[in-house]
């Protein structure tokens, strides 16, 4: 729980003072995070939808649910009700322990880094960014691995607008660029 710690004695102080918080309660926090796998082309593969369960519950500590398909789609070759992808959300201390291995270990594990975009935000708050390659986390092995996936993480705060999450994000420490 070091990493709510640092949150709570370092970053609601910052938030604060830069926004004007007269509640403390009021001060943006990280409500939950979602990792997000689609199959894709490993649709039909067993052996391929194994190794993302498995590579989703190493990472996360929690079994991933199934997202399936809500209409069909013919040119992809999918039914309503099939399996697309694999999905899970993490809350609460997880969710902190997490977002500290994402920002500390796994980011800088990734080849030729050089920040995260800052335009990845949807307009309420939220945060959303891909990594092309699961091996960045550091539960995967990588002389374990018979497929490279990608994993979508996609950070919910509870901030009005980007710029406070924008800000709750890089007072965290994730290493957004700056904005053209």
């Amino acid at each position: 729980m070091a990493f709510k710690a640092f949150y709570n004695q370092e970053v609601i102080p910052k938030l604060r003072e830069e926004f004007g918080f007269k509640n403390p309660n009021a001060v943006p926090t990280v409500k939950s995070i979602v990792l997000n796998v689609g199959l894709g082309s490993g649709l039909k593969d067993s052996k391929f939808i194994e190794t993302v369960e498995n590579t989703l519950t190493r990472i996360s500590g929690q079994k991933p649910v199934n997202t399936k398909a809500r209409k069909s789609i013919a040119g992809f070759k999918i039914r309503e009700g099939n399996v697309v992808g694999m999905k899970v959300t993490l809350r609460g201390a997880r969710m902190w322990d997490f977002l500290e291995k994402l920002i500390k270990v796994s980011l800088p594990r990734v080849r030729d880094f050089r920040g995260l975009s800052g335009q990845s935000f949807d307009g309420q708050g939220n945060y959303s960014m891909g990594l092309k390659e699961h091996i960045a986390f550091p539960e995967i092995r990588s002389d374990e691995i018979e497929q490279i996936h990608g994993v979508q993480v996609t950070i919910s705060t509870s901030s009005e607008n980007d710029d406070q999450a924008r800000s709750l994000l890089t007072h965290l420490g994730l290493p957004l660029k700056k904005q053209e």
